[in-house]
């Protein structure tokens, strides 16, 4: 299954300056626990904005990066029919995890998105596709409010009723 998983601002905003608007634990805690042990998908600058640039530990890091740029810590893929055949090959869960412009390339590809939505506007420089506005997506799960880091938050997961084959 291929599910992206975000953390927006009210506007459906995802970051700025090449990182995160808000800092929570909470919501780090539970990409942390859904992502360890899966294959994680992104786009090279968002590998760029991990600390020391290093690809997530626990987890396999499949990076798209039309540049050519090639490493040895993470799977490297040039083109996007080379992303598509390398999440193919995985038969696992594979979560996509940024920057903007890789969410939305990879969002028709998506069986789910689960969006921790965080109740304050981050000033975002980048967005997310509004899922509360797309027609192929109905949101599936609402939980509870939670009060976290001066922040509160809730987990919601969407559904895509309409999924691109690979």
């Amino acid at each position: 299954m291929i599910r992206a998983i975000v953390a927006v601002d009210k506007k459906w905003g995802i970051g700025k300056k090449n990182d995160l608007l808000f800092n929570i634990p909470l919501d780090m805690k539970f990409f942390r626990e859904k992502t360890a042990g899966t294959t994680v998908c992104m786009g090279y600058n968002t590998l760029l904005s991990f600390p020391n640039s290093k690809p997530l530990p626990k987890r396999k890091n499949i990076v798209l990066c039309p540049e050519g740029i090639e490493r040895d810590d993470a799977v490297m893929v040039h083109t996007l029919d080379d992303m598509l055949n390398a999440i193919k090959g995985e038969g696992v869960d594979v979560f996509v995890i940024g920057g903007a412009m890789f969410y939305k390339t990879m969002l028709p590809y998506c069986q789910e998105v689960l969006v921790t939505k965080v109740d304050a506007d981050g000033e975002a420089e980048v967005f997310y596709t509004n899922l509360d506005e797309h027609s192929d997506f109905e949101c599936v799960f609402e939980g509870e409010t939670l009060e976290t880091n001066g922040y509160n938050i809730k987990f919601t997961t969407y559904k895509n009723n309409n999924v691109k084959a690979l």
